[in-house]
């Protein structure tokens, strides 16, 4: 029996943790071959070695995809080796600070947009040749956080529906060469962002994560990357220039309606990935970008 993606080629970028991790796990058991993208200190080449290992085909990248020509070599490397590029993943970004908006580090600032908002413009830019030939589609990472804003959160918002905007008009400009764009907005996931102990929140805001969703829960990566399957598949054909939310319901709710849920149902499913990298996140500014915005 064929996989969903069989005979597909995908760049997962963010792909060495958290969700971005799992993408790449699900995409290679439904048989795509996988370019998995990071920064040199992610652990993106044991990502590599685990799916190759199950039996699936990976390489790994590594270099700073926010600068052009990086970019530019991590769409080469996936036609070098498997010959063209179906499918982009967009999920690489990054969470560093959370603070009212007066008291919001500049440099927490620059860092985001060129973590989040670079990076995505300039793999989009590179792959869209290869993926006119292949009319082949991107998915990129929004956030519930650019659909509704949230305190504390307001600078990592902008950036996000920045990217709402951005699939949305790829999308219309890009129809007419067979090319797809897409979002997953992720709510509250359970990865290092969403955990005062490896990440940005304070106790008071993780508190909140749990409560907020009327589930009553964080998702986990798996749930997310079962999204970026079926968008990224034959099966979405019809499916362009949409914001597909995985939050638990939470961009519905208007109160903390996950503290009435029963704990039988707050548990979070086991799932099917063994997933051994979904804390290891950028939750901090790399030491070699601090200073710099591009």
């Amino acid at each position: 029996m064929q996989g969903r993606l069989t005979g597909k080629v995908a760049i997962v970028t963010g792909g060495g943790s958290g969700i971005g991790e799992a993408v790449a796990k699900r995409f290679a058991k439904e048989g795509a071959a996988i370019v998995v993208a990071g920064f040199a200190e992610d652990p993106v080449r044991e990502v590599v070695e685990e799916i190759v290992g199950a039996g699936g085909q990976a390489v790994a990248f590594t270099g700073d995809i926010s600068l052009q020509p990086t970019a530019e070599a991590c769409v080469q490397l996936a036609v070098e080796q498997f010959g063209k590029l179906d499918i982009l993943i967009n999920n690489a970004g990054v969470f560093p600070a959370t603070a009212t908006l007066d008291k919001y580090p500049v440099e927490a600032f620059e860092y985001m947009v060129k973590n989040n908002i670079y990076s995505v413009f300039h793999m989009t830019r590179a792959a869209l040749p290869y993926l006119q030939k292949t009319h082949g589609n991107i998915v990129s990472a929004g956030s519930e956080a650019g659909w509704m804003g949230i305190a504390e959160n307001t600078p990592y918002g902008g950036t996000k529906a920045f990217i709402h905007a951005f699939m949305k008009g790829v999308s219309t400009e890009q129809a007419k060469e067979g090319v797809r764009a897409n979002c997953v907005c992720p709510g509250p996931i359970d990865t290092a962002w969403t955990h005062k102990e490896t990440g940005p929140m304070s106790a008071k805001m993780e508190k909140g994560v749990v409560a907020g969703p009327p589930m009553g829960r964080r998702g986990t990566p798996e749930e997310v990357a079962n999204v970026y399957l079926f968008l990224a598949s034959d099966e979405a054909s019809y499916v362009t220039g949409a914001l597909y939310f995985v939050d638990g319901g939470v961009t519905n709710s208007k109160g903390p309606h996950g503290d009435e849920v029963p704990s039988e149902l707050k548990k979070e499913p086991e799932g099917q990935l063994v997933l051994e990298h979904s804390k290891d996140g950028h939750s901090k500014i790399r030491e070699q970008d601090a200073g710099k915005m591009v």
